[in-house]
Formats: structure tokens, sequence, C-alpha cells
């Protein structure tokens, strides 16, 4: 077997969006004077595991119910039989242990000062996101097929990545975080989205019910625009709650590659026409998350 097929399943492309949460959480954490280059490491490796857990687990579920047949864009291992359905299975049970082993070296590291229960609760919490990360497609029951897909998107990119990042390196919790935390995670679920509406009329036939698919275009296209622009409002919101120099305002220049994704997204009409919007807004995301936290950090 082509190692090429393994490279493409795990969907690389998909990691500036993962690793914007953590790069985020960590720049936030350092501009109040906190920063563990290990605790950075194990992070960003951590996260890495989930997301090629995800990227795998979600090619095997779409695969063997036969949602990615007939898909544009990127072709999907199991459904072009590039991986069979058991070889996938096994790649899937490798990186869930992977992201178990790492993220559990991460939360026992970065919570060594704290109560035992507070280590706990992070280990419980790896385990809550590989089994996100597994029946978000996997299973009968997977949420991915029932709308849900947005919020866990929300909850994982946004919340967990950044607040836990952030609590990882201070050992402190605050509120506020949880504004640019929801901007990334609402940034992460416009990357779903496009993906949705280039899938829309592909999933309907396979019975998933994703948001566009509930939705209809028109709508989805109005929803893409609401994630955009509450994303940026609410790191607007933040910066003005934590108001420092000129600096905290590097975002401003992720504003014009947001819109222009926006616009696009709006005239987009074809399937084709949305794929190369994904990593377009991946990309940008991340620029927005960098951009945010330097900002925060020289301020």
């Amino acid at each position: 077997m082509q190692i090429k097929h393994w490279i493409a399943a795990a969907r690389l492309r998909t990691l500036p969006l993962a690793f914007s949460s953590i790069i985020l959480g960590t720049c936030l954490a350092a501009s109040n004077g906190h920063y563990n280059a290990l605790v950075l490491v194990l992070c960003l490796i951590t996260t890495l595991c989930y997301q090629v857990l995800s990227n795998f687990a979600n090619d095997y579920g779409d695969g063997i119910k036969g949602t990615d047949a007939d898909r544009k864009g990127e072709k999907r291992a199991v459904a072009s039989g590039f991986i069979t359905a058991s070889q996938m299975k096994k790649a899937v049970g490798l990186f869930a242990v992977l992201s178990f082993i790492f993220g559990t070296w991460l939360s026992i590291v970065a919570t060594r000062v704290l109560p035992w229960w507070v280590t706990l609760g992070f280990i419980a919490l790896g385990l809550l996101a590989i089994i996100a990360a597994v029946t978000y497609t996997v299973g009968h029951k997977a949420y991915g097929y029932k709308g849900l897909g947005d919020i866990s998107v929300l909850i994982f990119f946004g919340w967990v990545g950044v607040v836990g990042s952030y609590f990882l390196q201070t050992n402190l919790l605050h509120w506020q975080v949880f504004l640019p935390a929801t901007s990334v995670g609402l940034l992460a679920v416009g990357v779903l989205n496009l993906n949705n509406m280039r899938d829309l009329e592909t999933d309907k036939v396979a019975g998933k019910r994703t948001i566009p698919v509930m939705l209809g275009l028109k709508r989805a296209k109005i929803y893409h625009g609401i994630l955009i622009i509450l994303a940026f409002d609410l790191a607007f919101i933040y910066n003005m709650i934590t108001a420092g120099s000129f600096w905290q305002n590097l975002y401003w220049l992720s504003l014009p590659f947001l819109l222009m994704n926006l616009y696009a997204a709006i005239k987009a009409e074809k399937p084709e026409d949305f794929d190369p919007l994904l990593k377009v807004l991946a990309i940008t995301t991340l620029i927005f998350s960098i951009l945010l936290g330097i900002g925060h950090v020289i301020s």
C-alpha cells in the first residue's frame, strides 16, 4: 500500500485549523506571563493525534455508509478503495491510543501542582474528545448525521482548544478567554459549513442531515455570514475588555481575507466552487489566531 494514500487520508491540510486554538490559547497565556514549552509541544502533538484520528474516523464512517461514493472535491480513501475499511479501522484504533497516551501525558505534566481531581478531569476530557472524534460519523447514532457537528466543532476547536490550552499553561480560568475561544470555534464551524454546503446534495441522498441540508443552500450562506461576522465581533469585544496597546488590533489584518472568503461563499453555486474555500478559511483562521495572540503578547 502506498504511503501517499495514508497521507491523503490524514488530510494534513486541516492541521492549520486544529493548531489555531492551541496557538491562540498559548499566546494569551504568555501575554499574562505564563509559558511552558513542554506543555505547548504536548498540546500540539495531542491535537495532531486528535485531528488525524478524526479524519481517519470520518473517512471510515462515511466510507462504509456510502456517503462519500459520489462526493465532490478530495476523494476519500475507503470510498475510493485505496485503503480497505478493515485497515482504516485499525488506524482509527491506533490513533485513539496515541491520542490517549499524549493527552494523558499532557494532563499530568500541565496540572502536576493542582489537585488530583483536576488531572483526572483533563484525562476524562481527553477521552471525551476521542469518543467525539470517532462517533461523528461512525456508528448507527453518529451525531454528524443529525446536524450536531457544528456544536461539536465549536466546543472542541474553540472552547476546549483555546480555554484548555490557556488553563494548562496558566492553571487559571478566566471567563474572558471564552470570547476569543468562541471566535476561533465559529471560524472552524465556518470551515465545516463550507464543506457541508459543497456536499449538500450527496449528503441529502445519503441521509446525512447537516445544517445546510436542513436549511437549504441560501439560508446556509446566511448562516455562514453570521459565523464569520460574529467571530470577528467577539474578538473585538475581548480586546475592548482587555484593553492594551495598539498592537492588539493586529488581527484586523485578517479581516479582508475573511470578507473575501465570505463573498466567494455567497457567490458559489456548484460544489467545486466551495472546495477551494475550505483551505483558504482554515489558513485564514490560523492567521487570525496568530495575529490576535501575538497582538496580546507584544501589547
